[in-house]
């Protein structure tokens, strides 16, 4: 789990993200993928900076289409505005249960929510990553990942990566 420290008032703040469905750099239980009911894993967070106006979450896999020869990064999920006062998302979490005020982007599906894994061959990394940032970003119209990511160059506080792994048992 990747973390990044903050000081503070003497004492160090770690971000870090969790998920009580897989432990860091396990398997992801077949529920949260193609194979299951496809819904989103639990996700808990802790040590967001105080500084820090809201928070941004993307999944990917760098492993499409097969590990042994990746060519592209597949996008499974992109959320941003979160509320810092959000210590993460539920099992499952439908746009209407989103804290109030996140933002969905695109994924490489086409569409908002949560698309979980779905290899075609071998077994993929997904990494969670969450960003704490010193500001909102109200003016993305439903941003790709690219769009998020340019959208907060120079406004990142603090990261955390949780990764889970997933092969297709068919």
């Amino acid at each position: 789990m990747e973390q990044t420290a903050i000081a503070q008032e003497g004492k160090t703040m770690t971000l870090t993200i969790t998920s009580t469905a897989f432990a860091p750099d396990a398997a992801i239980p077949t529920l949260y993928t193609c194979e299951g009911r496809d819904i989103s894993p639990p996700l808990a967070w802790h040590g967001v900076p105080p500084d820090a106006k809201s928070l941004a979450l993307i999944v990917d896999d760098p492993d499409a289409p097969d590990p042994a020869a990746p060519k592209t990064t597949w996008v499974h999920w992109v959320l941003y505005d979160v509320p810092v006062t959000a210590g993460g998302l539920a099992e499952g979490v439908k746009p209407a249960g989103l804290p109030a005020g996140t933002r969905e982007g695109i994924n490489d599906f086409g569409r908002t929510a949560w698309g979980g894994p779905c290899p075609p061959i071998g077994r993929h990394r997904y990494f969670f990553k969450l960003f704490a940032l010193d500001t909102a970003l109200p003016g993305l119209p439903r941003p790709n990942k690219a769009a998020l990511e340019k959208a907060m160059q120079g406004h990142v506080l603090a990261q955390a990566t949780l990764m889970g792994t997933y092969k297709k048992s068919r």
